[in-house]
Formats: C-alpha cells, structure tokens, sequence
C-alpha cells in the first residue's frame, strides 16, 4: 500500500494567489503561450483566463478556473484564483484541490490584505509555497524590499521554519519572463517552471483505494448538462461506471458518470479514466453541490464538507413593486427570485439564504457588498428584476454582549489627503494602528474600523482624494459593538409625481442639489432623482415646463445651461442609499426609490415608526 500512496511525478496541481491586480491572470497567460498550449499564428485575447464578462469589464477574476500546461513530460494543474477577500469563497475551495500554491506579489506595492488573506489559508492548509515577485519592470519597483515585507507578513501569520524556507523568483508577467537572479534578465518562464517541478509535490493518494472525488466547482455544458469539478483524493473513476453520490444529509444514491474530463491549456478534454491526484470534471451527476462526494457504491467514504468563513454583510432582495415593474424583465415574480437565490446558495457556499415568509423579501449574507453586488449584477443580465436594501452588517452575541465584525483597512494616498481621510475614518469608529512612508510622497496608513463603517465610504473617500487614494479591506474578527455610526448627511431629492424630467425644471433644481438624472429621463412619484444640499428629503416636480404666453417670442427664453448629472453605478446605489430606500434593478435600469412611493402617506409612517 506504501507505494500506491507515494506522490505522483507526472502530475502537479498548484493555485496561484495574489491580491486584485498583482497579475495573476496575465502570468497565467504567459505559461499557456510558452508552454505551447497555443499555435505561434493563434490570435487569442489578453487574460483569457477572465473569461466571464464582468470579470473583462471590471479587470478582476470573480471565478476560479481551471487550466493545463505541459512542461518536460508534467501536466501542470493550474487555478487561477479569485484576488478579492469578498471571493474568499472560491479561494477556499481552491485550496482543497491542490498541492501547492505559488504565491504572486507586486514588486512595488508589495503585500496588501488580500495578500495577507490568501496566504493565511494556505498556510493553514499546510501547502508549500514558491513565492513570485511580479512586475519588475516597474518604475517604482522595489523589489528587496517587498521580499522583507513577504517574510515578515510569513512571520506574522506564524509560518514554521519549513514555510519560511521559500524559493523566489522574479517576473514580469507582461513580457513573459522570470529570473531567480535580478542581477541576470529573464529571458522566458523555464525558471519558474523548473521551480514549480522542484519545490511543488505531487499529488498523493492511492490509487488501488476505494473512490472518493469531491466536488469543488460546478460548471455547465450544453450538450453533457452539468459538470461537476474537483480532485480525485483516492481511487480512479471510469467514464460509464456506477457510484454512490453522498451529500450532507441524506443516503448515498447511485449515479452514473457519463462523461470525463480534463484538461488541455484551457479546454475541456474528454478522457476515458482519472485517477487518484487528477483534478477532473465529470458529468451524469445532475444532483452533485459544492461539498458532495463521490464515491463508491459498496463502499462509500464520504469527505468532510467544505468549510469557509461566515459571511458578515446583509441585504434583503425583494421582487420590484416599483409602478414600472415587468417592463424590462424576463422573471419578475417573487417565486422566481426565491427559486434562483437558493440555486446561488448550492453554488456559491459563502452565500447565506433565509427566508422571511411568502411573498416577503429574502435575506442574502455574504463576505461583502463587492460579492452581493456581482451577484445582483449577474441576475439583471440573466433577466431578473430585483429590488435590493442598505447593506447592514451581522451581528452576534456573545456573553450577553453583542459583537460586529472588524475590518483591517489598508490605505494608501498621498500625503495631502493623510489628514482629511483620517478625519473620515474618526466619524466612522476607525482606529489608526498603523502608518508607513514609503518615499514618492505617498503614505500607507492602517486602520481598524467596523465593517458598518465601510458602508458607503468608498465613494466619500474617491472623492476626498480626487481619485488618487487606493482602499483594501479584509476581515479581521469579531470586536464589541462600537457605538453609533454617523450615517448619510445628505438627503435625497424625490420626485412626486411619473412623467419626463425637462431641461427647464432641472436647471431651476441644480441649486438645490446634485442631480443623478439628465433631462429626458422618465421617473415616477417616490423616485429619488438627486441627493439634496440638506439632510432632509424634498419632494420636487422635475416634469415641470415653462409655461406659454401669448407674447412669448423664441428669442426671449432664457439660455438652459445644466450641469452633468452624477452618474451612479450599481455599487454606488447600493452604498448611497438610506435606510427607507431601495435599489431598483432591471435589465436595462437601475433606480433609486423610496420604499414608500406615495408622498403623502411617507410622512405618517415615519411618525407612526419613530
């Protein structure tokens, strides 16, 4: 049995894990170019790992996926991970299938909370690391620096003598390069793959053992249905056999695997047998989640479930009751909204879905607002219409005591705004714990700040710093209530009645505020159309027109010059709006409403409440 069990040398299956744009997906790239995975004349796209199209749009990976290359007679597994802590999920899962982890850092920011993040759950996985300092090209790159800090950030997490014997290599992902010796240029990436075959072990497991594949990810396929992707921990599968399904409650059920799959640069190659160390994708398993195991039938050996951390931030999603509803929508009902969030649940494991009766809206926890807005994102290009609250943290008890989750928040401005973001951060329950100079006039200043206190502070503190500042937050465990948060101090502009907002009346309101309408838009009573200079709210006619005399000659109106509306995105929605007020989302819109439209009854439930 000992030498069935010893490590595969054919085989490595490795994540690459980094902060948000510290290149990861272009650096898989490069390996799949020079790995031969594409023909020399192959057009192919920039980052064709993002090959979801909010992941393209927003320059981020939001999914972890699968690819392969060869080098010198090894597949090489590779998973390229999601860098943002709001998908921490997906990193967790990750890390379940593979057997190292090949960490990428920029060589000018260096480590960053994300960084932090994904490193801790390797550590805690006991996975060996190689680390990558990315981007040496940089003008700014300071390389030996950014080395202290990785060993330091090791260091910190309480990394053993083993974890800090690191091998580093130096790259630029751009280019396709990578040296061991910044004194000699990389001339392509054999130095990091020649690294990866070194330090980097094979899969283990036993392939004369009874079977046990757990599903990691899911995916779909339009001719084969549902694929379900995970590692082979024990065992073989054969395409066409019979096994034993185990989820978390209930017996095992037969099923058949009709399809095997895996993988070739990025595409799905079918094959006939997987065995143990194999990351695959098998299809015939209709009812497979994330967590199940597949197994054998007269000898089922289910694995653990998969574990990931609580969720923290709140927001109930409710179908629209706006006067406009089913206008743009495929699926507008209650029962359909109800019915695709418990889907996203068994798909997504770092969701939380409860209901709050029939016909009322449900409650969706998540890691962030990042991760909910993606999600409400993803439902209005699916056809959905959904209106959506304030996000609010989740709160616990402890010792009669209630706790909120904490967030550790790096910053990083120029040293003008220093102040005036450390005044904003106060207001919010925001601690300073920590501030570094780190030369070319910009500060890197840390906090520690309720996650509540991060609502709708993003934009506040875009704008504060005229764009130049950089925010990273990250969760960082539970802390006693820390008293009241000052809320938004502006209110909202509200129309009062449906019809087109004109040029004429929307010049004569700019003083009164900031609009985030242009003339021509539709609104209907209860549509808030602006943010008011005051901290009440103000119910205003935007359809109003300049009335008509019988001595009006075209030459005495008065020059309209209006002001550009503030475009809001969907995030900007989600974090500008009060507790009475919604998001509206549709296919082709997003608005901003009062929860009670009607003007004349808003009043008296506040009195009626207060």
């Amino acid at each position: 049995m000992s030498s069935s069990t010893e490590n595969r040398s054919d085989l490595r299956n490795i994540a690459i894990i980094a902060h948000v744009d510290h290149g990861k997906t272009t650096l898989v790239d490069a390996m799949l170019h020079q790995s031969g995975t594409f023909r020399a004349n192959q057009q192919v796209e920039d980052r064709v790992m993002d090959s979801n199209a909010l992941e393209r749009e927003r320059g981020i990976t939001i999914l972890a996926k699968n690819t392969a290359v060869s080098y010198k007679d090894v597949r090489i597994n590779v998973v390229d991970t999601p860098g943002h802590a709001d998908f921490g999920g997906e990193v967790e899962r990750t890390l379940a299938m593979v057997d190292g982890v090949m960490l990428l850092v920029d060589s000018s920011e260096g480590p960053l909370p994300q960084t932090r993040f994904v490193l801790q759950k390797a550590l805690a996985a006991g996975l060996p690391q190689i680390v990558c300092v990315n981007k040496i090209d940089r003008d700014d790159a300071r390389p030996a620096e950014v080395l202290d800090e990785i060993y330091s950030l090791f260091i910190d997490l309480d990394a053993d003598e083993d974890q800090l014997d690191f091998p580093v290599v130096y790259t630029n992902a751009r280019t396709g390069t990578a040296t061991r010796d910044l004194e000699r240029p990389g001339e392509n990436l054999e130095p990091l793959f020649d690294l990866i075959l070194e330090h980097l072990p094979g899969p283990g497991g036993a392939a004369s053992a009874p079977l046990q594949f757990q599903c990691n990810n899911l995916d779909y396929d339009d001719y084969v249905g549902r694929l379900a992707i995970g590692r082979v921990v024990n065992g073989s599968i054969d395409s066409g056999a019979t096994y034993a399904l185990c989820q978390e409650d209930g017996e095992p059920q037969p099923v058949k695997v009709t399809k095997l799959y895996n993988w070739r640069g990025f595409q799905r190659t079918p094959v006939d047998r997987v065995e143990a160390g194999d990351i695959a994708a098998i299809a015939g398993v209709e009812e497979v989640w994330i967590g199940d195991t597949v197994t054998e039938v007269d000898d089922p050996r289910p694995l653990p479930a998969i574990r990931v951390d609580e969720p923290t931030i709140a927001m109930f999603f409710g179908a629209n009751t706006s006067p406009w509803a089913g206008r743009e929508g495929e699926y507008v009902t209650s029962r359909k909204l109800r019915d695709r969030l418990f889907q996203e649940q068994r798909r997504n494991v770092s969701i939380r879905i409860e209901e709050a009766g029939a016909g009322e809206a449900i409650k969706v926890t998540g890691r962030g607002e990042l991760q909910l807005a993606i999600l409400i994102e993803t439902m209005r290009r699916e056809g959905y219409e959904v209106e959506v609250s304030k996000p609010t943290v989740v709160t616990r008890e402890v010792g009669g005591a209630v706790q909120e989750p904490m967030e550790q928040l790096v910053i990083d401005v120029p040293e003008d705004y220093v102040g005036v973001v450390t005044q904003l951060l106060a207001v919010r329950r925001g601690k300073m714990t920590k501030m570094a100079h780190g030369g070319s006039g910009r500060v890197r200043v840390e906090f520690s700040v309720p996650s509540r206190g991060l609502i709708g502070f993003r934009s506040r503190f875009l704008n504060e710093t005229r764009g130049t500042g950089i925010m990273n937050a990250l969760f960082d465990g539970w802390a006693e209530w820390q008293g009241s948060i000052q809320s938004r101090t502006n209110g909202a502009l509200v129309a009062d009645r449906e019809g087109v907002a004109t040029p004429y009346a929307i010049f004569h309101m700019q003083e009164r505020g900031i609009l985030f309408i242009p003339p021509g838009t539709k609104v209907y009573e209860g549509m808030v159309i602006g943010e008011y200079a005051r901290d009440s709210e103000l119910n205003v006619n935007v359809c109003r027109e300049k009335k008509l005399t019988n001595v009006r000659a075209s030459g005495r109106d008065e020059a309209v010059v209006i002001t550009p509306h503030r475009e809001l995105g969907l995030e900007d929605c989600i974090e500008w709006i009060g507790d009475d007020e919604l998001v509206e989302v549709t296919p082709q819109s997003i608005r901003l409403r009062k929860r009670i439209l009607r003007q004349a009854i808003r009043p008296k439930k506040r009195n009626v409440e207060g």
